[in-house]
C-alpha cells in the first residue's frame, strides 16, 4: 500500500541501495512508481519495506539542461556501471502542502539509478556549490 493505493512491484522492478539514502541507511530496497502519466517528470520512489515511506523525485533534466552530476570512480564500481546510458539520475522534490509554487529540487543529494543492474546511490554533489532548495518555478 502507499499514497497512490495499492500497487504491485515484481522483484524485478526493486532497486537496491547498497547504502541506502541520506537519512535513511537502513532502507535499501526501493521500486520507482509513475505518479500520473508516462509523461510526467515526477515518480515515486516507493520503499519496499516500509509502506509509509514514499519519496517525491524528477528528472532534473526537465528543468534544468546544464545540471552536471559528479560520480566517483568508487561510486561507479558501486553501481556497476558499463556505460553512462545505463544511468538514471533523480533528485527529491518537496511540495509544502497548499504552495505547489513553492516546490524545490534538491539538486545537492541526486540519486543515481543503474537501470539496468537495478542499483541505486545516492551521491552528494557538495563541491558543485548546488543548492538543497532548488525552485524549478523561480530558478
Amino acid at each position: 500500500m502507499t499514497r497512490l493505493g495499492e500497487r504491485e512491484v515484481s522483484s524485478e522492478g526493486i532497486i537496491y541501495f547498497p547504502r541506502g539514502l541520506v537519512g535513511l541507511e537502513d532502507k535499501r530496497e526501493f521500486a520507482l512508481l509513475s505518479v500520473k502519466s508516462d509523461d510526467s517528470p515526477f515518480l515515486l520512489l516507493q520503499c519496499i519495506t516500509d509502506s509509509g515511506l514514499g519519496l517525491l523525485v524528477a528528472d532534473p533534466y526537465s528543468f534544468l539542461d546544464d545540471y552536471d552530476v559528479k560520480i566517483e570512480n568508487i561510486d561507479r564500481k558501486a553501481l556497476k556501471v558499463e556505460n553512462i546510458r545505463q544511468l538514471a539520475i533523480l533528485v527529491t522534490v518537496t511540495i509544502p502542502q497548499d504552495k505547489p509554487e513553492d516546490t524545490t529540487l534538491n539538486l545537492q543529494g541526486p540519486i543515481v539509478i543503474n537501470t539496468e543492474a537495478r542499483i541505486g546511490l545516492q551521491v552528494p554533489q557538495t563541491e558543485a556549490g548546488y543548492p538543497t532548495h532548488f525552485n524549478p518555478i523561480k530558478g
